[in-house]
């Protein structure tokens, strides 16, 4: 399915704004960004509004989008809440999911694998998140599932950053099998471990998200 030009374009900003192209705290102008895309403002604005689910851009009433990048500690902090969220769906489901929900991830690991092997982040992302998208769903739990799609939603440039880093693709693969195993074995403890080792960041993967960031002004 072909991807919407929106999406392309908010990734492009996304990644200007890690990159440092685009100051924090910089308003996005969007005859600026239309031109620079070389399309309509309509484009722009949608590309404005996914990144302000994802709380890195910030749109204020009658002037305009601005970008927002949170802090440091802001963004552990949210990471340790997704993780701990993140591991709840794994105790639920190693109780609850059905085979042919085991059978869907594994199918998303596989695709995760063909992508490492292509050295392509973009499609690993996106069966990264079928993955987790998957494990929300068979906890069983409605609330649950849309508290983590909407904290999912808010990390998702942070979290997609982190497949920048030389082999995090193929480590994140390989926790995602670690996951797979513990539900398929009914482990609820194993799984809710592994689950929260993959989504938290400490340590090597500490200091590569916090590097990403500029700082935020006081």
């Amino acid at each position: 399915m072909q991807r919407k030009r929106a999406d392309i374009i908010a990734e492009e900003i996304e990644g200007m704004i890690f990159d440092g192209t685009i100051g924090n705290g910089e308003r996005l102008d969007e005859v600026q960004l239309a031109a620079r895309f070389g399309v309509s403002r309509t484009p722009i604005r949608e590309a404005c509004q996914k990144l302000a689910l994802s709380g890195l851009v910030e749109q204020l009433p009658r002037r305009g989008a601005f970008v927002r990048q949170p802090g440091p500690v802001e963004l552990i902090e949210m990471f340790e809440v997704m993780a701990e969220l993140e591991a709840s769906c794994a105790r639920l489901a190693a109780m609850r999911m059905s085979d042919a929900a085991l059978d869907d991830m594994r199918a998303a690991n596989a695709r995760c694998k063909a992508a490492v092997i292509a050295k392509d982040p973009v499609a690993y992302y996106k069966e990264n998140e079928t993955f987790h998208h998957i494990l929300y769903r068979q906890a069983g739990n409605g609330f649950l599932e849309q508290e983590c799609l909407r904290l999912h939603r808010r990390l998702k440039p942070f979290r997609r950053s982190q497949l920048r880093v030389r082999g995090r693709m193929a480590q994140s693969m390989q926790e995602h099998e670690e996951v797979v195993d513990a539900l398929a074995d009914g482990n609820a403890d194993r799984a809710a471990a592994a689950i929260r080792k993959h989504v938290a960041v400490q340590g090597e993967k500490f200091h590569h998200l916090v590097a990403g960031l500029k700082e935020v002004a006081e």
